[in-house]
């Protein structure tokens, strides 16, 4: 796990989850811990393994990730959680 703060000047703790053969999710957990609806996330693809059937490992990934690479990925993370508000609305 790392940290990464945000230019909110939010720190992040930063995981790397299911990882694949070439592929692996990078989540952004919002310090707040009460709830996930604010966690962020992106897939990062790696070219590092050569046999599909062997996987990447989570701490491999996490130390090849430089501090630009955090925040070029935080720009392009999305939220975990979907508006959940706006889809219940009563569209009459």
């Amino acid at each position: 796990m790392r940290e990464y703060q945000s230019p909110d000047g939010i720190n992040w703790k930063v995981v790397v989850q299911l990882p694949s053969h070439s592929s692996a999710m990078l989540v952004y957990q919002h310090p707040d811990g009460q709830t996930s609806k604010l966690d962020r996330y992106a897939w990062i693809n790696s070219m590092q393994v050569t046999d599909p059937r062997e996987r990447l490992k989570a701490k491999d990934v996490m130390e090849r990730l430089t501090d630009d690479d955090l925040a070029r990925l935080f720009r392009r993370s999305m939220m975990v959680s979907a508006n959940r508000d706006f889809a219940a609305r009563n569209m009459n």
